[in-house]
């Protein structure tokens, strides 16, 4: 009987280290973090950003990060909503380009127009996505719409970041055609530059951006065409940024509706006179004027005049300003933490 009391002991003992073992084995596999390395030279993991992007386990929880080597890679990138988690991470911002020239007029293998969306470099489908000390590039030239990033997930980051290219650079998707209209598709921007010609930030998601620098390139026309879904609060806007460029004098308006119930907003924004003393065009639909959204707070610099402002446009007062803190326009029904980690 003694030996038999032992014995129970024993087994049971062994059953709770084996229940601890498998319990901290799945609290390192939560806390853990993947780390791939992207190099040209053969000298990481992968030699291709693609690569280290399959590489990624589906619907993993955990995030993994991807630190991609100086160099240009020129290839066409696809992040899938499968993936989890995934941060890019380049070694210098100047240095590490991810960069294509596909562009809508250009025909692919099947002998089928890309299109705007299918001309993007780099494609992000996945939430929960964030990229910092990189280039993003479309050097397809002035050949009509080029996307360099094209965004239709949430949560998703950039901080210190390049954006390149001339017509439709960057393209905020979001879920313009969900008929619901109900899911978030939040973007943030922080320290990031952008430039292009004609409505080269343009998209139906909800943006932040942050102490970025806007650049009107030589021949530019609109900065911003958003196409906010009916019902979304916030559209784009833009708070302690920056317009610049090469383009002509008073050449260029901040923004023009793609569709109507378009919101863009400029918060303390330098504007450089590149702008035009209108600020904002309606894409020749007067119906537009009664549902967009244009305002401004605080703007400064030379093309910051609000006397001739189209009179359809606002000018927002201390208390209105205040409601277009980035806690309010990202923060969502899931109070998104957005940072990068």
């Amino acid at each position: 009987m003694k030996q038999s009391k032992i014995k129970n002991l024993l087994l049971f003992f062994s059953f709770i280290l084996v229940l601890i073992s498998i319990n901290s084995f799945s609290i390192n596999e939560i806390n853990s973090e993947k780390i791939y390395t992207v190099a040209k030279d053969g000298t990481g993991d992968f030699q291709t950003v693609q690569e280290a992007i399959d590489a990624v386990g589906n619907g993993l929880q955990t995030t993994t990060k991807i630190f991609i080597k100086k160099g240009t890679y020129r290839e066409k990138v696809t992040v899938p909503a499968t993936k989890g988690p995934i941060i890019f991470e380049g070694e210098s911002l100047t240095e590490t380009i991810i960069i294509n020239n596909d562009f809508a007029s250009k025909k692919n293998a099947e002998g089928k127009e890309f299109g705007t969306t299918g001309s993007s470099t780099i494609f992000i489908f996945s939430n929960d996505f964030s990229a910092k000390n990189i280039t993003f590039q479309n050097d397809a030239g002035k050949v009509g719409q080029a996307v360099a990033v094209l965004i239709t997930s949430d949560r998703v980051i950039f901080e210190n970041c390049r954006f390149i290219g001339f017509q439709d650079t960057l393209y905020l998707k979001g879920q313009q055609d969900d008929p619901s209209k109900t899911k978030e598709v939040r973007s943030y921007f922080k320290n990031c530059y952008i430039e292009g010609t004609t409505d080269f930030i343009f998209g139906a998601a909800t943006a932040v951006f942050q102490n970025c620098e806007i650049f009107a390139k030589e021949s530019a026309t609109y900065l911003t065409a958003a196409s906010t879904p009916e019902g979304k609060k916030y559209g784009f806007v833009f708070i302690d940024c920056k317009i610049t460029g090469d383009a002509n004098p008073q050449s260029v308006y901040l923004g023009r509706p793609w569709r109507p119930f378009a919101k863009t907003v400029f918060i303390n924004t330098e504007i450089s006179d590149v702008i035009n003393p209108e600020g904002w065009h309606n894409w020749n639909k007067p119906d537009a004027e009664k549902t967009t959204f244009y305002g401004e707070f605080n703007s400064k610099g030379m093309g910051a005049n609000s006397e001739k402002r189209v009179a359809w446009s606002h000018q927002l007062s201390k208390k209105e300003a205040k409601e277009y803190s980035i806690k309010n326009i990202l923060s969502g029904n899931d109070n998104w933490n957005f940072k990068i980690k």
